[in-house]
């Protein structure tokens, strides 16, 4: 399969405010748009990048983006994004990709997992990067509330989006003199299904001059400016009816279930509790209220990633992971490694960085009783 990425970079950064667009801006001692190359230049699964500019800007352009075999001629640009995303891709028709990422030249994005996962995604149609709305989102005319809209089936679309090659050709192609938002809207309009593939803020895009400061200290810490952190978490479950209970994400055969609003994987919750204390991040419970009913036996393993992931977009990097469970039954032994590597799964490391052990309390306490299970966590 032959993947292509076709990267925006026509606009004019009128907003910004600065002499030049601001996608010829440097960003820590590169280009906005260069760094935003490299990225797909470092994915393996890209294998052509085609820029779209403003034919004016062709001297900044060869100004401040090195040459490389995968980095197409840059195709000039239209009037509209729209214009200029078709333009691109009539540039890379002759190449015939089965896959193309649709990608903002301001939007230097972090997470190469993100495109491997919108890549996946697009062989069902078309798959964008998008991010859960979590502010109150008020509809207004003018400056008066007509209406509070109900955020939890709101997302905020990003970059990349996704599509299979030819499809997105024929609806760019159909929708020629339309103006529609997004990729995802000329999709739409086609009748391609797009899919919503979770992403971050830190998948930022570069519009003022304050995002390009923020963007600066994003870049800071892989430069070497990484310093460590460390913290801890702890979590009690009780024991209650049921035949199993779920500890590091393994459910476990027992006598007895952990009561708790999710699946009351004490050994995650310490965990998650433990990479918020490092990043400063607060608790689990402020992140999923236990009053809220939509968290209702949910699988630990989601509170273990959103943690994951508000650590990447504070630049951090996942050193070691240990947690001990606390118990007299069940044994923990004989399900260890699969623990380790489930942990490892969710935090995207190799298992070598991921310890998991098990000790009781002589009897004494809680846990000695068999009354419920403990957990501890160092981050």
């Amino acid at each position: 399969m032959k993947v292509a990425a076709l990267i925006v970079a026509g606009g004019s950064g009128r907003r910004f405010g600065a002499a030049m667009p601001k996608q010829y801006l440097a960003l820590a001692g590169r280009s906005v748009l260069q760094r935003t190359i490299d990225v797909f230049l470092g994915s393996a699964e890209i294998a052509l990048i085609q820029v779209v500019i403003n034919p004016d800007a062709a001297a900044l352009y060869e100004a401040c983006v090195t040459p490389n075999p995968k980095l197409l001629p840059a195709a000039a640009g239209g009037a509209e994004r729209q214009d200029s995303v078709r333009s691109g891709l009539e540039a890379l028709s002759p190449h015939a990709p089965d896959i193309v990422l649709i990608h903002d030249a301001a939007r230097p994005v972090r997470d190469p997992n993100l495109i491997a996962r919108t890549i996946e995604a697009a062989s069902d149609g078309g798959a964008i990067a998008a991010v859960r709305m979590t502010d109150t989102v008020k509809q207004a005319r003018g400056t008066a509330v007509t209406e509070t809209l109900d955020r939890s089936i709101l997302w905020r679309a990003q970059t990349p989006q996704t599509f299979r090659f030819n499809d997105i050709l024929a609806a760019h192609r159909a929708a020629s003199g339309l103006a529609l938002p997004d990729d995802a809207a000329v999709a739409e309009r086609a009748g391609i299904p797009v899919q919503l593939i979770e992403s971050t803020d830190g998948n930022m895009k570069i519009t003022t001059a304050d995002d390009l400061v923020r963007a600066e200290q994003r870049l800071a810490a892989p430069q070497g400016a990484l310093f460590p952190r460390v913290g801890n978490g702890f979590d009690v479950h009780r024991f209650g009816r049921g035949d199993h209970v779920t500890l590091c994400g393994i459910k476990v055969p027992h006598s007895a279930g952990l009561l708790g609003h999710s699946d009351a994987d004490v050994g995650l919750h310490a965990l998650t509790d433990a990479i918020l204390g490092a990043i400063c991040a607060g608790d689990i419970g402020q992140h999923f209220p236990p009053s809220d009913p939509k968290w209702r036996g949910a699988d630990s393993g989601m509170f273990l990633q959103h943690a994951r992931d508000l650590m990447i977009e504070r630049n951090g990097r996942l050193l070691h992971a240990d947690v001990t469970v606390i118990c007299e039954r069940p044994k923990v032994g004989p399900h260890r490694a699969a623990m380790v590597a489930r942990i490892a799964e969710l935090l995207d490391v190799p298992q070598d960085r991921v310890s998991v052990k098990a000790t009781t309390t002589e009897q004494l306490g809680f846990t000695g009783r068999g009354e419920g299970i403990a957990a501890q966590a160092t981050a």
